[in-house]
């Protein structure tokens, strides 16, 4: 479903852009697979064109929940209620909804997300690198500024606070040549050196002796923000593996969501899902009763697949 059902309900947006009911199933393919910002916006797309679309509101309110967005998961949640009375889901999202908010609240001292942000550093003879270690951040929620002897970084996390870093730089750097680059489980800032020498650290004040120029062994391991030593070369061959690997774990991560949304939703969502999915051939997987209860569901492969059975 995952390489599927996604570029399919894609396809079909381009050719239908006002289609309310194609953007509503697309933020049902962004909820299993995490992105749940990106379900948000196309929840939103779907209610513009149809306001009174209560499954809409349902994964609009699932993604704020995720984004821990929370008082804007409970009205999502409670005008889809409103709307559609029948469907126990929305009082189970409305219960979670209210007991995270009250824990939040009880909880004045809990770090916030901005405090637990790690960042570390490495170098090679031409570049400085410092890693954010910041998830699912959206293009347009950056902010990086180079110049030759500083760099500030401000970031807008899912919580709605600025993530702020500021360094004045011990060493000057080449701001035109220096880039940044968003992962999605960190963001990755390469600063050019303005000469080929080690820095001992990020920031400070600037050292008048002549700077360590590098040698062979210093090329291999390199100083961190850290109080310890690290071979950061086979970390950096760890995080490519990691990286690489990172497209494997959606499978498990759509499983684990299904059995999630089975495990917690109504005995309508239940007979619904096994429902379509039977009869669909796997091709369909639906919530809504009250539409597949009165029909049997019907093969329906993406555009660019054929359905054969075996």
């Amino acid at each position: 479903m995952k390489p599927t059902l996604y570029p399919a309900l894609t396809r079909a947006l381009e050719e239908k852009p006002d289609d309310a009911e194609y953007y509503c199933q697309r933020a049902y393919a962004h909820i299993l697979l995490k992105n749940y910002y990106e379900a948000i916006l196309d929840a939103k797309k779907s209610l513009g064109l149809n306001p009174n679309n209560s499954t809409a509101l349902l994964r609009k309110g699932i993604g704020e929940y995720h984004e821990k967005n929370y008082a804007e998961a409970l009205e999502s949640f409670t005008e889809g209620h409103k709307l559609d009375d029948t469907d126990n889901t929305f009082n189970i999202w409305i219960k979670r909804c209210q007991e995270t908010k009250n824990k939040v609240v009880s909880e004045p001292g809990m770090q916030t997300q901005q405090s637990k942000i790690k960042y570390d550093w490495y170098q090679t003879e031409s570049q400085v690198i410092i890693t954010l270690m910041i998830r699912n951040v959206q293009k347009n929620n950056i902010n990086v500024l180079f110049s030759e002897n500083e760099l500030s970084a401000v970031v807008k996390l899912p919580s709605g606070e600025d993530y702020s870093l500021k360094l004045s730089l011990i060493h000057p750097i080449v701001p035109e040549q220096s880039t940044f680059k968003i992962l999605s489980t960190k963001i990755e800032i390469k600063m050019k050196k303005s000469e080929a020498v080690r820095w001992e650290k990020l920031e400070g004040q600037r050292d008048v002796s002549k700077p360590k120029q590098f040698t062979p062994d210093s090329k291999h391991i390199y100083p961190s923000s850290s109080h310890y030593t690290r071979n950061w070369d086979k970390l950096v061959g760890e995080i490519k593996e990691e990286e690489k690997n990172e497209k494997l774990e959606g499978d498990a991560a759509l499983n684990k969501l299904f059995q999630q949304i089975y495990s917690d939703g109504s005995d309508e969502v239940k007979r619904a899902m096994n429902k379509s999915f039977m009869e669909s051939g796997g091709t369909v997987l639906s919530t809504n009763w009250s539409d597949v209860g009165k029909r049997k569901v019907d093969v329906n492969p993406p555009d660019d697949m054929e359905w054969k059975k075996f």
